[in-house]
């Protein structure tokens, strides 16, 4: 199994994207507060994170049915680094005040396609 760097590399010299970025997923712990008594800090933080550049999608992730909201979420940074990363993730309040616990992973993108559209007199964006 190749380590991550070469990995990249690699993908790199085939041509693909090989964009870094590292994803968070953030579970509700039964140990903490609650999450709807953390969640206007970890928004403000969330906030902060976007205006710097750092956070390039959040939001919450269904059951594995697809049905149900049991208050999972991920989040996916951008960061200089495994570290850099972990030390956002540390900084949020939910991960802070231990109402929530989380993973993090390092995310290569190779490929895909992102198309926004920007209504200049209708003010409006989307994003698919």
């Amino acid at each position: 199994m190749p380590k991550w760097e070469e990995y990249k590399a690699h993908a790199r010299e085939r041509g693909a994207l090989a964009l870094e970025l590292f994803i968070v997923e953030s579970t509700p712990s039964a140990d903490g507060p609650p999450v709807p008594d953390v969640l206007p800090d970890h928004l403000a933080y969330q906030w902060d994170m976007e205006i710097a550049g750092n956070l390039a999608f959040a939001g919450p992730l269904s059951d594995l049915s697809g049905d149900l909201m049991e208050g999972t979420g991920m989040l996916v940074y951008r960061a200089e680094s495994l570290d850099e990363a972990r030390a956002m993730a540390d900084g949020d309040p939910m991960h802070k005040t231990g109402a929530r616990t989380y993973t993090l992973r390092r995310w290569l993108i190779n490929e895909g396609s992102l198309s926004l559209s920007v209504g200049l007199s209708t003010k409006s964006v989307t994003l698919r």
